[in-house]
């Protein structure tokens, strides 16, 4: 059975920053997450949610680094 409450669900906060501005691969240049990362987000699970952390932040890396 899932016993996860709503409120755990909620523990794990969105890294939107309110700079939502897609580039050509769909992922937001605020926060680093694709589209469809972004319109899951509410639905996803703690883990889920762990995994597109770890996605933004990959992409935020390799951002700095190909911009440099």
């Amino acid at each position: 059975s899932n016993s996860v409450s709503q409120s755990d669900q909620s523990t794990v906060r969105s890294p939107c920053i309110s700079n939502c501005c897609l580039d050509h691969n769909d992922v937001c240049m605020g926060c680093f997450r694709h589209i469809d990362e972004i319109t899951g987000w509410h639905s996803a699970d703690t883990d889920r949610k762990k995994q597109i952390l770890e996605n933004t932040s990959r992409r935020r890396n390799s951002h700095k680094t190909s911009a440099q």
